[in-house]
């Protein structure tokens, strides 16, 4: 059963998400799988809620830039969300180096980065589940983006740029969870 203190986070990414498709289903399989973890190893909650939250950026109405995590987080910024989940949600996933892909770092430097550890934790659960809510291993989820997008596009070449920091940041929260490999996670 989920924490009911995720009540809000996981209300509002349904009111913005559940319509777009993939991505509802990504990002209730991560939000899932955030809890999970922050129930079995005692991770503070905004985790689940910055996991819940990740991608509100992507809805119409709140994207102004373009660029999901920077728009995510100045909405969650302006409705009071805590600066932690404000912070991972801007910094998820490789997002500086996207961010200086598109001309937008000094934007993005708006907010602080998170704690390492926890931003490797949303890391490796935004980066080993597939855009349908599948689980795969972050060379296939890496692979997967790189095929969406063209090779001129920010997103590919932001990729091809953080694939090796996203890889290092998943295994360091997999080791700091106890995880054999990064497969282990509980998506539920």
């Amino acid at each position: 059963m989920a924490d009911p203190r995720l009540a809000p986070a996981v209300e509002l990414a349904r009111r913005y998400l559940a319509g777009i498709e993939p991505r509802w289903s990504h990002v209730q399989a991560v939000g899932r799988t955030a809890e999970a973890i922050c129930q079995t190893h005692n991770v503070g909650i905004d985790l689940a809620a910055a996991a819940w939250l990740h991608d509100i950026g992507y809805a119409p109405q709140i994207a102004q830039t373009g660029f999901h995590p920077l728009d995510g987080a100045r909405y969650l910024a302006s409705i009071g969300a805590t600066d932690l989940v404000v912070s991972l949600v801007a910094h998820h996933s490789g997002a500086t180096l996207e961010a200086e892909e598109r001309g937008l770092g000094p934007e993005l430097t708006e907010f602080p980065e998170p704690p390492s550890d926890i931003a490797d934790i949303l890391t490796l659960v935004d980066m080993t589940i597939s855009p349908d809510g599948r689980p795969i291993t972050i060379d296939e989820r890496l692979d997967e983006i790189l095929t969406r997008y063209p090779e001129n596009d920010p997103v590919h070449r932001a990729i091809q740029r953080s694939g090796p920091v996203l890889r290092e940041a998943a295994a360091r929260a997999a080791k700091r969870l106890g995880l054999a490999d990064v497969r282990g996670i509980p998506v539920l």
